[in-house]
Order: structure tokens, then C-alpha cells, then sequence
């Protein structure tokens, strides 16, 4: 049996793609108002197969040998803190995208210290919830230190419109996920001032260096970064509207409001990115750039002439 805790729109998704393939699915929400019959709070309109388990009990995920923790980053370290005793042992999945405000650390860096005999992995790449849980065709990145867990994994969690590739390369596969959504704001900045597809396009792939430098400077492999955890859903996030971080970068830019019920991965992240390349002494000046307008440090119009004025060198 595969655990989801989780009920949001990519948890709630992923328990319908994995019960369609008749794989047993326990899908585990916070509390009982987050599960309303069959039908996803998260997802309108689509229903959750009969054959998934609701439950509010975390005790209901005793039988699973896997668990999918499909929950935002910043809970992630208060969810395993309060459920460890139930979930050291298994299989862990992570399903978020980020860096942790208070440690700095990745998800599997979290699950590796709150349970230490689990295997940690993570699940990331260019996907929205609606696709996949649509039956749209869709290619992620399981990443997992363990190279025969991490198989197992793989087989374990595809079906046949969710298409997993496997690495062993964990902290380039978290900081793919985790950066591009910091660089989603900034396109969608972009857009959003009426500065133009071109500053877009510029904005991605000078934001995919830094991902690359950061990424690099704490041992990622750079084929990572180059693949669907990293370019693929650089692609994805910072071209569609559909992107809470690129929404969210379009409300700064055209300084409208954003609901604050919506959780926006990229805007603790970029703080986080902001703090490690400075400790790393790591130029990440788009990151930076996302993080002082968020806390009101800086103005659009000197974001803008601080990236625009910055010396030029070569490529």
C-alpha cells in the first residue's frame, strides 16, 4: 500500500493516477474538512477513485511500506517531528519543492535526521496536479541515494501517463525544484512590469546559471540541472500561468494583491537561496534581487537598475 499525507492538489492527484493503475492508495489529510466525499478541495472536478482511503488518522498508513509527503516545504520538518514514530522505516518520498527557512536543508536532509532508518528520497520535476491528474503525459525525476531502493521506487510509483526517470543525484534534484520556483517569480516580475518576453528569456537563463552555481557549489551534478528536475521544470514554471510562483511574480510586478492562502514555495526559497550563496559566497543576484522585493527592501524600479547597471563581463 502507497501513503500520501497530503490531500492538496499534487497529493490529491497523485493518489488518482497511482489508484487508476489499481495500486492501493491511503490519502491522509490534516484534518476532516480537507476531505470532502471524493471530490479534491484542491482539484475541482475530479474525483477520486472509490478504491483511496481518506483518513485523518495517521495510524491508517501503518500498512504502507512507502509514504509520499506531498506537503510545502516549510511544514515539512513539523509534519515528520509529529509523525516520525509512524514513518521511520519506509520509503519516504518528498513531493515539495524547497529550501527550509530555519536549517537550510533540502527535504531529504529532514527525513534523514527525524527518521533515520527510512529511505529518503524525492519526487520533482515539471508537472501541474490538473495534468496528471487528468491522465496527461508527464515526466518527473525520482531522485534517491540508494541506487536499488530508488529503482524499486521508480517501478513502484510510474504508470502509464506518469513517467519517472531515476538519479542518485538528491541535492541536484532538490535544488532544480526548489530554485526554479525563484526564478519563476522573477519571470512572471517580469512580465507582470511589462518589461517584455525578451527580459523573460533573460531572466530564465541567467536564473538557470545561478541555479547551476549554487546547485554545483554544494555537490550537484550538472546533468541534473539539466534535466527535468532542473531546465525541464525551469521551462514549465516560468512560461504558464498556472505556476503559483509565476502568479504570485505577476502580482509584484503589476502591483496587484495575491492571495495570502495560496503557498508560494518561492518566496521563503529564495530567502534561503539568498542566505546560502552568501555563505558560499555564490553570485546570485536574481535570487537576491526576488527576495528584497518580497520584504519590501527594495523598490521594482531599483531591482530593476540594480540587475541592469551590474558590470558587464563575459557569458
Amino acid at each position: 500500500m502507497i501513503g500520501i499525507m497530503g490531500a492538496g492538489a499534487f497529493g490529491s492527484a497523485l493518489a488518482v493516477t497511482l489508484a487508476r493503475e489499481g495500486r492501493p492508495v491511503t490519502l491522509w489529510a490534516r484534518e476532516w474538512r480537507d476531505l470532502e466525499g471524493n471530490v479534491s478541495r484542491k482539484l475541482p472536478g475530479v474525483e477520486l477513485p472509490s478504491s483511496v482511503k481518506l483518513t485523518a488518522d495517521a495510524a491508517d498508513l501503518a500498512g504502507a511500506d512507502t509514504v509520499l509527503l506531498a506537503v510545502p516545504m516549510q511544514s515539512l520538518a513539523g509534519l515528520l517531528l509529529a509523525h516520525r514514530g509512524r514513518l521511520d522505516g519506509r520509503a519516504l518520498v518528498a513531493c515539495c519543492k524547497g529550501v527550509d527557512l530555519q536549517t537550510l536543508r533540502g527535504p531529504t536532509a529532514l527525513i534523514a535526521e527525524a527518521c533515520p532508518d527510512s529511505i529518503p528520497a524525492v519526487l520533482t520535476g515539471p508537472s501541474f496536479a490538473t495534468d496528471i491528474a487528468h491522465g496527461l503525459p508527464t515526466a518527473l525525476t525520482l531522485a534517491c541515494g540508494d541506487e536499488a531502493r530508488g529503482e524499486a521506487l521508480q517501478h513502484a510509483l510510474s504508470t502509464t501517463a506518469l513517467r519517472l526517470y531515476r538519479t542518485t543525484d538528491v541535492i541536484g534534484a532538490e535544488l532544480g525544484g526548489a530554485l526554479k520556483n525563484v526564478i519563476a517569480i522573477a519571470a512572471g516580475i517580469a512580465i507582470g512590469a511589462g518589461l517584455g518576453e525578451s527580459a523573460r528569456a533573460a531572466l530564465m537563463t541567467r536564473g538557470y546559471a545561478e541555479m547551476l552555481r549554487l546547485a554545483l557549489a554544494l555537490g550537484a551534478r550538472p546533468e541534473t540541472l539539466a534535466g527535468l528536475a532542473g531546465l525541464g521544470d525551469l521551462v514549465l514554471t516560468c512560461t504558464s500561468a498556472q505556476s503559483r510562483n509565476f502568479r504570485f511574480g505577476l502580482s509584484l510586478g503589476s502591483g496587484e494583491g495575491f492571495d495570502p492562502s495560496v503557498t508560494v514555495e518561492g518566496a521563503p526559497t529564495s530567502r534561503a537561496a539568498s542566505d546560502l550563496a552568501s555563505r558560499l559566497d555564490v553570485d546570485m543576484p536574481i535570487a537576491g534581487m526576488v527576495a528584497a522585493l518580497i520584504d519590501g527592501r527594495l523598490t521594482l524600479p531599483q531591482a530593476v537598475q540594480g540587475l541592469l547597471t551590474r558590470p558587464l563581463k563575459q557569458e
